[in-house]
């Protein structure tokens, strides 16, 4: 079981998720919980983003010199955020993975030498891969497979490999790992929220392409959870309960599908990546078609944690930030309806 945590430094503060989780960690400052929080970016943070009480420092998780935040601070728990998760333009592999895997094997050093308690590392359900013989649920006896052509899934394995080593090499720190699903919330775009906005959604017969959500305050409260102690080490599928096959997403989007047999669709991408008209190549079809479906038995059961919000309920909240942020992703959004929060 794990200690409840004392000191906490996390990496990647200032991204998306980690600004979520220093807004609920601060608020435990003095009071008897947490005696400091360091917030770790490579950037500086401006001070209006600042939290009162949390410590900032501007450091790259790849620096040699990172183990003295965990010295100055008396660190006894990290929780690593710091990876690449929707490159630049102007980014490369090499670079995306020498953040991503370097900089985690940087930071277990540094956790190693100044002998920190407990990791809590942000993994993706990523790392199990898009392949075809994929079983309709994924739990975590399902081995981590990636795939190379995506340099996140690639690198979420390969952090995944590391990780396990450390566990055999070093386990006097204890590791919780939390494989996310598709987070949403009410401030949030990527390229999977940009899938939803675009007048027709794309299909592939033959495929349900099912998606599971989880929002992200329900990520947040995963890592808060295992910073108090008591939950057993491992690693969890992060997600919320349930599936939405792309055409009930659709349906509740208002929306019609596009359904395109897989070779077209294929050809399709790799014409549109050659001509320049399309950032998405013939890659993108396995990751539209063989999306891993994580199920979060061993969450609820085993680590404690039981999401807020089913997968179903984290989507239709999204839907209405966005409506309500008067940047709707449904048809007719007017007459839109949440539902039930249960």
């Amino acid at each position: 079981m794990t200690a409840a945590a004392r000191r906490v430094l996390v990496t990647g503060a200032d991204g998306f998720l980690g600004r979520g989780v220093l807004a609920a960690l601060a608020p435990r400052l003095g009071h008897g919980q947490l005696e400091g929080l360091v917030a770790l970016d490579v950037r500086e943070v401006p001070r209006e983003r600042r939290l009162p009480g949390v410590a900032y420092l501007a450091q790259d998780v790849r620096e040699a010199g990172i183990g003295k935040a965990f010295a100055d601070h008396a660190i006894d728990t990290v929780v690593h955020l710091a990876s690449i998760v929707t490159p630049g333009r102007d980014s490369n592999r090499d670079f995306e993975h020498s953040v991503d895997v370097g900089g985690t094997r940087n930071v277990l050093k540094a956790c190693t030498m100044y002998r920190v308690a407990h990791i809590v590392v942000s993994s993706s359900g990523a790392a199990y891969g898009y392949h075809a013989d994929n079983p309709a649920w994924i739990d975590e006896r399902q081995p981590l497979r990636g795939n190379a052509v995506f340099a996140y899934a690639d690198h979420k394995r390969q952090v995944e490999e590391l990780l396990a080593d450390w566990r055999a090499r070093h386990p006097s720190l204890a590791q919780t790992v939390l494989r996310i699903g598709t987070i949403l919330g009410e401030r949030v775009d990527n390229q999977i929220t940009a899938l939803f906005e675009k007048r027709r959604l794309i299909a592939i017969r033959g495929s349900a392409s099912p998606f599971v959500f989880v929002w992200d305050e329900d990520v947040t409260g995963a890592i808060a959870h295992a910073l108090e102690g008591g939950t057993p080490s491992g690693c969890y599928n992060l997600a919320g309960d349930g599936a939405l096959p792309i055409h009930e997403i659709a349906a509740r989007l208002g929306k019609r599908t596009v359904d395109f047999p897989a070779g077209v669709l294929k050809t399709a991408l790799a014409v549109g990546s050659a001509l320049g008209v399309s950032r998405y190549g013939p890659e993108q079809l396995d990751f539209l078609r063989y999306r891993p479906v994580l199920s979060n038995t061993a969450l609820k059961e085993r680590f404690g944690y039981r999401p807020r919000k089913t997968s179903a309920e984290a989507f239709e909240a999204f839907v209405a930030a966005r409506a309500a942020q008067g940047r709707p992703v449904t048809r007719g959004a007017q007459g839109f309806s949440t539902g039930s929060s249960r």
